[in-house]
């Protein structure tokens, strides 16, 4: 069974090694509180959709419909709901990490409030997804539209976030090598991963599928990082993150969906690192400056320098500048001076000589990159 923390032993003890993979037993607010500032990578909220039912509905047939009618999803009035979003929202912006992430999911009903309190509590919109179900519930009554979607908004902290985890490469690689988009079609859950009890009835009336999970921890997430799911339900997120390689905290107050989580979880394998290494692009990797490579002694002041055909050649000096005729500058500006062009890449431009062969000193920066991938 996944392990379970009461919110008092939270309190007493609030050191990530206590509460990481944990589900937290409480009220989301007082157990947020009760963890570190600026302690998790991601954030994925689920939170109530304050419906706002307005009685049993039936399908033609008369059979009821199995609306969500709990007593975690109803508020006094919106006003009510407005506080409980900002007090929720406050404290997950207190344990987000300055580059992290927050999603959050809803229907019409409350994300747009939920979207108008981001912004008042100063995060930074960064996409609303769509959610566009397979096989939605149909409007028995015929007087909307089929709701027939849910939409996420995922933000960072605050408009100055610049460094939080966006795997582009891996997503365009993964939808063919074309941009993911922000309408994602997926089913919703049911067959074998809806979660029912022994009464043959659902564990939890609105449980989210894995595979929107999976889209939104792989895009947002690296193996290792800490997902915190404040309305952890029956721990989809939980359940993800343990295969996908990341750890998790979840919150809860009910202890049947608490149960059914854990039980869920326990029984998760997770992958290994060859599966859940991440694709990268040019602009993920580490910065390498040509100093480095002079520094390092993979290049030497003197060495002479020249394009792949030999037509133009520069001298390195020692403070990582290249020198040809009266000009010096850095390996892109005097690659661009040389040819006459506004810019150019120095690192493919230029090449050094191994043996009887011409290499780009590109392959001298991946040397560096290797080495500090195998400090990481």
């Amino acid at each position: 069974m996944a392990a379970v923390l009461p919110l008092a032993d939270l309190r007493q003890q609030g050191r990530p090694g206590t509460w990481l993979n944990t589900i937290i037993k409480g009220d989301c607010v007082a157990a947020l509180e009760a963890l570190p500032d600026r302690s998790v990578d991601a954030i994925f909220a689920d939170p109530p959709y304050n419906l706002q039912l307005g009685g049993t509905l039936h399908r033609p047939d008369q059979s009821l419909v199995d609306a969500v009618d709990d007593e975690w999803d109803q508020f006094a009035s919106f006003q009510a709901y407005d506080a409980f979003t900002r007090a929720w929202l406050l404290a997950c912006r207190r344990v987000l990490k300055p580059n992290g992430t927050i999603w959050v999911i809803g229907s019409y009903h409350n994300i747009f409030r939920v979207g108008a309190m981001l912004q008042d509590l100063n995060f930074w919109l960064l996409n609303d997804i769509v959610w566009r179900k397979t096989n939605p519930m149909p409007n028995f009554k015929g007087r909307r539209f089929q709701n027939a979607h849910e939409t996420m908004i995922w933000a960072s902290r605050d408009a100055k976030a610049k460094s939080y985890t966006f795997n582009y490469e891996a997503l365009k690689a993964s939808n063919d090598d074309v941009q993911m988009r922000s309408d994602w079609l997926f089913p919703i859950c049911s067959g074998g991963e809806r979660l029912k009890g022994e009464d043959g009835k659902k564990v939890h009336p609105t449980q989210k599928p894995e595979a929107l999970l999976a889209r939104v921890i792989m895009a947002s997430t690296k193996p290792g990082d800490v997902i915190l799911d404040p309305f952890f339900g029956t721990g989809t997120t939980g359940a993800v993150a343990k295969r996908l390689g990341r750890n998790f905290v979840g919150i809860e107050r009910e202890q049947d969906y608490i149960d059914a989580a854990s039980e869920r979880i326990a029984a998760v394998e997770p992958l290994g690192k060859a599966e859940l290494t991440v694709m990268t692009g040019k602009k993920a990797e580490p910065r390498v400056a040509f100093n480095t490579l002079v520094e390092s002694g993979l290049v030497k002041p003197g060495q002479v320098l020249t394009d792949d055909k030999r037509r133009w050649s520069a001298i390195i000096r020692a403070d990582g500048t290249l020198a040809a005729g009266g000009d010096a500058g850095s390996i892109h500006r005097l690659g661009a001076k040389v040819q006459g062009l506004d810019a150019c890449n120095g690192w493919t431009f230029w090449h050094y000589e191994d043996g009887k062969s011409l290499r780009p000193i590109d392959n001298l920066r991946a040397v560096i990159r290797n080495g500090l991938a195998k400090l990481d």
